[in-house]
């Protein structure tokens, strides 16, 4: 009785060390502090995943299949606000109506449509957009399966995952239950980047690059416009300078100034950009680059 007791207690000992992780050197880093944000003990969330966005967070309650928006402003203050999910099942249609089947894994793309990995409601892939809760792929078989081809064809695993390519304009798909690696084409609308911000980005550049340049070269054409020829009368001088070559003082220099006002006109921004950039170089030119400077004498009979 003795031996069998003892032999039990060193198949535990030795069981216990080889479920017990081996720990290596830990080198732990300061300058790093965790703070609450969101404390779901009080509003009754219990949030699974969170994902980033434009102003805020989407937060996903797995438990309670429901979709939460997180936004802050400038003040860092956190409101939490429902999005959609009102209770278990499967249910597409308007936010307020649509019904999931503690989903986990879900992805946002670059016009703010999420797409969930519903795989509890017969391996359903769906989206939710401003306009409602939609079916995109799967959902239409009860079993599991790793059929291809259009959506409502389409069959998926037990445990899957999705993930946002917009390079690609992608949605793809880690299916661990089939050991596949699938993705399904997104509409383009859906990738393309907000008009607005690049509309922004333009403005800007143009109120703190553009107009600047644009004023000192408007004032710089006004004080300088072309050479003024000098008909002096006496002696005149012979001017040298650093660059050897000739200019006649009974011409203008050419400006490329002619034609802006009839492309204003036209509205061609192209073309007055371009006319633009040539009035600047010709105007640099005229001052940043000194000739020798030859005036004849003109004799005056009295």
């Amino acid at each position: 009785m003795a031996s069998l007791i003892s032999t039990l207690c060193i198949f535990f000992f030795l069981l216990n060390i080889s479920l017990t992780p081996v720990v290596g050197e830990v080198i732990f880093e300061d300058g790093y502090s965790v703070s609450t944000v969101i404390d779901g003990n009080k509003i009754k969330i219990n949030p699974h995943s969170i994902i980033p966005v434009s102003g805020g967070f989407i937060i996903l309650d797995s438990t309670a299949s429901t979709f939460y928006t997180l936004s802050y402003n400038k003040d860092s203050d956190f409101s939490v606000t429902k999005l959609t999910g009102t209770d278990i099942g499967y249910e597409d249609g308007s936010l307020d109506k649509a019904k999931f089947n503690k989903p986990r894994s879900f992805v946002v793309d670059s016009k703010g449509n999420i797409y969930v990995a519903d795989m509890k409601n017969m391996h359903a892939i769906r989206k939710i957009s401003k306009s409602g809760v939609t079916t995109i792929a799967g959902g239409n078989s009860k079993t599991a399966g790793r059929a291809d081809g259009p959506g409502l064809n389409a069959s998926f695993s037990n445990d899957y995952e999705l993930y946002f390519v917009p390079e690609r304009c992608t949605l793809m798909i880690s299916d661990h239950g089939n050991r596949l690696v699938r993705e399904i084409q997104l509409k383009a609308e859906d990738c393309s980047r907000d008009s607005h911000s690049g509309l922004r980005a333009v403005s800007t550049w143009f109120l703190t690059v553009g107009l600047p340049c644009l004023v000192c070269l408007i004032l710089g054409f006004l004080a300088r416009p072309y050479v003024i020829p000098n008909d002096h009368r006496g002696r005149l001088w012979r001017n040298m300078t650093w660059k050897p070559f000739l200019i006649s003082l009974e011409k203008q220099v050419l400006m490329f100034c002619f034609g802006i006002r009839s492309v204003v006109v036209d509205s061609n921004i192209y073309s007055l950009l371009r006319r633009l950039v040539l009035l600047s170089f010709s105007h640099l030119r005229l001052m940043f680059s000194p000739k020798v400077v030859v005036v004849r004498q003109t004799s005056h009979r009295q």
